[in-house]
């Protein structure tokens, strides 16, 4: 962590040389001198570079503390010969050699008997319980709305989630007064179980090396294919086929709108934070596009203050008005009547993982090339389940029919 703690320090130097150099070359209208913007994009991207190196590091470290964890417990009596084995049976050590030995092409008959338990109705396997934890993390590696949403397993396609559409109130009442009723309305929601999947190739010379790490192979890409198509429906999907955007009709809330179609002000930031309630704002995170961000890093309060402020603590995310702030590619730029910012308690985002992912190996598909496909699937399905925790920022204006959905900026 020593390296984090000198990236963040480098970091934080940088950005009050950035802050420093823009207040150099203001004109007298306190506007950025033209001819010092470009120097300046380059610094605050500097900072933001820092920013995703220091994520990495920490991700990283997160990752190997978990990796090291013991994944059994000591034998402190004497085992008998008649005890089985304990927990999910795809837990087992045999179903987990048995699965890559599937996967490397074992046809073993005992393979297959190992495997008979965890085989699924569509000739897939299911992953072995480690290596799902494992892939579990790539997903959040590469999906930060993932890793700020509720997360729930359920075993049926449907879950029904009751909701009160208002607050109980007391009643001040004299001695022996009846206690008035009190009108709560519950709703209802449902989440489905939409099927998300995705396929690799990988050559038969670096399948049977016995060098290559083919749980490790998968897991990474796997995790950054299907990370990212989740990322993408938990902000912008529209239920259909897909979970429920938090950027849906039926997701945030309308908090403020802003005055230009490009550009944002401090006043509109301020009101975005208020517009949502308190008791909501305690938890609450900004979430934008990189953009977005460079923007909000040039912004100051009414004191003259930049509202950004860089992270000196490992594993604490930057700050706007002192609230959290993360970014999504997949959110959209600052555009004519785009949802720029999102401003909430992202855990009343509910995502619903059903069951446990499968595997299947696709020998003949590719075998003219030497190459053996696998193919990964799972079924998921999110969505905000109390619009009121989470308003959004519009940008001017009436965002132009898209022909390939909601722009976004790498």
């Amino acid at each position: 962590m020593n390296k984090v703690m000198q990236l963040r320090d480098k970091r934080n130097t940088l950005w009050e040389q950035t802050k420093a150099f823009l207040e150099e070359h203001r004109d007298e209208n306190g506007m950025v001198e033209a001819s010092a913007v470009e120097q300046y994009d380059k610094m605050a991207a500097d900072v933001k570079a820092l920013g995703v190196e220091i994520q990495r590091l920490e991700d990283q470290a997160a990752f190997d503390a978990e990796m090291a964890k013991p994944t059994s417990k000591p034998v402190v009596g004497m085992p008998t010969a008649d005890k089985k084995p304990a927990g999910k049976p795809t837990a087992t050590d045999e179903y987990t050699g048995a699965f890559w030995d599937m996967m490397r092409g074992s046809v073993d008959m005992n393979v297959r008997n190992a495997l008979s338990i965890g085989e699924d109705t569509e000739g897939g396997y299911t992953v072995p319980d480690e290596f799902e934890r494992q892939l579990i993390h790539g997903l959040e590696e590469n999906n930060i709305f993932r890793r700020m949403a509720h997360v729930i397993r359920t075993a049926s396609g449907t879950r029904k989630i009751p909701i009160a559409n208002d607050i109980m109130e007391a009643s001040w009442i004299d001695e022996g007064e009846a206690i008035p009723e009190t009108n709560t309305k519950f709703a209802q929601t449902t989440l489905s179980a939409y099927k998300l999947g995705t396929m690799i190739k990988v050559s038969n010379e670096l399948l049977h090396d016995s060098a290559f790490d083919i749980a490790a192979y998968i897991a990474d890409r796997f995790g950054v294919c299907m990370g990212n198509a989740e990322e993408n429906a938990f902000i912008n999907g529209d239920g259909d086929k897909k979970p429920t955007g938090l950027l849906a009709e039926t997701g945030a809330e309308l908090g403020v709108t802003a005055a230009s179609e490009t550009l944002l002000t401090f006043d509109e930031i301020f009101q975005l934070y208020y517009s949502l309630k308190a008791p909501y704002r305690r938890k609450a995170a900004f979430l934008c596009n990189e953009a977005v961000l460079l923007q909000l890093m040039t912004i100051k309060d009414k004191n003259d203050n930049y509202i950004w402020k860089p992270s000196l603590d490992i594993a604490k995310p930057d700050t706007i008005l002192g609230r959290p702030i993360y970014t999504s590619a997949f959110m959209p730029v600052p555009a004519k009547g785009e949802k720029a910012i999102c401003f909430g308690d992202y855990n009343y985002y509910w995502v619903a993982d059903r069951s446990n992912r499968t595997f299947r190996r696709l020998n003949e598909l590719y075998a003219v090339t030497d190459q053996v496909g696998f193919l990964t699937t799972q079924r998921v399905d999110g969505k905000l389940i109390l619009p009121e925790t989470v308003k959004y920022l519009k940008m001017k204006g009436t965002k132009a029919a898209a022909s390939g959905g909601t722009g976004t900026g790498g």
